[in-house]
């Protein structure tokens, strides 16, 4: 991964011999760093939920306000949280009361959304809908509807899928139709990438690699709070099968067997608990194993300058924020080497092996050999060498370039929408899309009718250049938001 180029944008590139090309590329640039965009980030995911995906929408939202664009979000209803909430820095939030069906996805029919959507659109003068993740259904709609209404659109894949299971064929076929005349597609990693790709057969030349990030301000080594009595191995993950808790399961009595000073602090929730807790029932590992449950944003740095030791164990993994945050807080990482893993970290920073317990095993045991000698780095060289790798401001401004780019392309009119399903998607598919694609225009025409878009309110900027908060957005550290207040 040495010379590999993270997060290339795919800016056209500008022949250096023509002089007066390049001057007015040059002038276009500049003319294109002023330029304002109007963005609605769309996902199911979003705060009170928490995750990498939910991190990463308010992460990036919070750059994108601080370099002076509007941003707000429209995700569902969670809860008692529902209508208008603000957030820091005048991040306007939209939880719209929208029927929840699975594990925090809304249910969809691809019609009943886009009332609510087109009024969010129009309200807040929207001019590129950014969705997130293949997983949200709203995310999904969002893009239909915006493509019917004529807006610029922006797809992040935060996952990997596989080719082969019934989930997997389904999931990819409702991908290659919501991406088919998406303007732009971003992924977290290379492998990511080239996995979209094939899933939604699409040209590489429309999809950007820009990876995920932390604050390494939020995540600083603390060696004070480290017992060097013992070895400390660190695991903070929710607890489900694709996150590989069946290895770890394995991996905890074979070690704990072999070093009588090894333990393990286990932060997360899932249903893959019950097994750990079974193990260290099994193993009379109760002093040896700590299960903390759930943690807070705000106190995962607190568990994991207590570890040596940072373990991910995941299957499959587009981009492993958790990794970056370990080695942040001066943790030496081991990790399965799956998915985009393999890219997020510098070889000397991070122990790979092959998903499997034996390989696991060897991996930490050659790590804990190395710490009873010393011979490894110390929490603040490690923390140096991975502060400057990944950093919100440096995702933002590659974002921002993608979508300078999609404005300057036009959204395709509705027969070359159908064109487009009908050749891309297959005969079926690309048939049923394509009428879909029809009765949503139609629906589209109904609502203008029944409520013309110059009835609807504009709202007052919260963010962005004419914001009426009158809120300065200083350059200084962005924090996970506190609880929001209702517009009442």
């Amino acid at each position: 991964m040495g010379n590999r180029r993270r997060g290339h944008t795919h800016a056209p590139k500008t022949p250096p011999s023509l002089d007066t090309h390049s001057s007015n590329t040059l002038r276009h640039s500049d003319h294109e760093q002023g330029v304002k965009h109007r963005i609605c980030m769309v996902s199911d995911f979003f705060y009170p939920n928490m995750g990498g995906v939910e991190s990463h929408i308010y992460q990036l939202s919070q750059c994108l306000i601080e370099k002076g664009h509007k941003v707000v979000i429209a995700t569902h209803a969670y809860g008692d949280r529902r209508g208008i909430r603000y957030l820091t820095n005048g991040l306007k939030v939209y939880y719209l009361p929208l029927q929840v069906m699975y594990n925090q996805s809304t249910a969809t029919t691809c019609f009943h959304s886009l009332p609510l959507l087109r009024c969010v659109f129009v309200r807040e003068r929207i001019t590129i809908v950014h969705a997130h993740s293949s997983f949200s259904a709203m995310a999904h709609d969002a893009l239909f509807h915006a493509k019917t209404m004529g807006l610029n659109t922006v797809f992040t894949d935060h996952s990997l899928f596989g080719f082969a299971d019934l989930s997997s064929v389904l999931t990819n076929k409702l991908l290659t139709v919501s991406l088919c005349d998406t303007n732009h597609i971003v992924c977290v990693s290379y492998t990511s990438k080239e996995n979209t790709v094939l899933r939604a057969a699409l040209d590489p030349e429309i999809v950007s690699v820009i990876p995920n990030a932390v604050d390494p301000t939020d995540f600083t080594p603390d060696p004070c709070r480290r017992d060097n009595s013992k070895i400390t191995i660190v695991v903070i993950s929710r607890l489900v099968y694709r996150k590989g808790i069946d290895l770890l399961s394995g991996i905890i009595p074979e070690l704990c067997g072999k070093h009588p000073d090894l333990c393990f602090l286990i932060g997360g929730e899932g249903p893959k608990r019950i097994v750990l807790e079974e193990v260290r029932e099994k193993y009379q590992l109760h002093d040896r194993v700590r299960l903390l449950g759930a943690l807070d944003h705000k106190d995962v740095r607190d568990v994991l300058v207590q570890g040596h030791v940072f373990l991910n164990t995941s299957l499959t993994e587009a981009f492993c924020m958790a990794i970056v945050e370990g080695a942040s807080c001066g943790l030496h990482v081991v990790s399965t080497r799956v998915g985009g893993i393999p890219e997020v970290l510098p070889d000397e920073l991070v122990t790979l092996c092959e998903p499997s317990v034996q390989s696991l095993c060897d991996g930490l045991e050659a790590v804990i050999a190395r710490i009873r000698t010393g011979n490894v780095a110390s929490p603040a060289t490690i923390h140096r060498k991975v502060r400057t790798l990944y950093t919100w401001r440096n995702v933002a401004e590659r974002t921002e370039k993608v979508y300078n780019r999609v404005c300057r392309e036009s959204v395709l009119p509705l027969s070359a929408r159908l064109h487009r399903l009908s050749s891309h998607c297959g005969t079926v598919a690309g048939s049923i899309f394509s009428f879909v694609a029809v009765i949503n225009f139609l629906f589209l025409l109904f609502l203008q009718w029944l409520r013309p878009d110059h009835l609807i309110d504009v709202a007052i900027d919260a963010s962005g250049p004419h914001s009426r908060f009158g809120q300065h957005v200083s350059k200084k550290k962005i924090k996970t938001p506190n609880p929001a207040v209702d517009l009442t």
